[in-house]
């Protein structure tokens, strides 16, 4: 991953001051994350984008059709860069490098959250704020999954920091001071 984020790193800051300066990096940030999605969720998508048989100037035709109408003009143009210098392999690398960039300029924290199954409002409000107050950031931004697996409960990776409150987890806990205890 150091090599495809040394690739990425240069896009995604060039992207960063643009839209800082033409205050869209809000609007860009959701797209990106939306583009994410596109990228992997639609196999056809990706393997054209990253296909060596089509040409670029047929990539940037295929783009500017499907997206032009979603995108703001300075990302658009970012993936027709891409295409002209043979980069679509690095797509989603260089939206993810954006939105940590994005993150680390506007201080957002990322918290990645699964849960046993779907949180309701108020729960996804309750949890959202004992984030924020683990971070001290103030802003947090929550990316959930559902893994039936945990049982109950949660489990929140922040960074570095893992926090299991899911029932498998005090149950692997309870096994091993068992374990330890005999």
């Amino acid at each position: 991953m150091p090599l495809l984020n040394s690739l990425a790193t240069p896009y995604a800051e060039a992207l960063l001051q643009v839209t800082d300066g033409r205050q869209e990096s809000d609007v860009v940030a959701q797209q990106c994350k939306e583009l994410l999605g596109l990228w992997n969720s639609s196999k056809e998508f990706r393997e054209a984008m990253i296909s060596p048989v089509l040409e670029p100037d047929s990539k940037k035709q295929a783009l500017t059709s499907l997206l032009a109408e979603q995108l703001k003009p300075s990302l658009l143009n970012l993936l027709k860069v891409l295409a002209d210098r043979h980069r679509l392999a690095a797509f989603d690398a260089v939206l993810f490098r954006y939105l940590e960039l994005y993150r680390d300029s506007r201080r957002i924290a990322l918290a990645k959250v699964s849960t046993a199954q779907a949180l309701s409002d108020e729960q996804l409000a309750a949890l959202t704020g004992k984030v924020q107050a683990m971070v001290g950031t103030g802003t947090v931004e929550l990316e959930l999954s559902v893994d039936p697996s945990l049982i109950g409960g949660f489990v929140v990776n922040l960074g570095s920091q893992v926090i299991d409150a899911s029932l498998a987890g005090q149950v692997r806990r309870l096994g091993l001071s068992l374990a330890k205890a005999s």
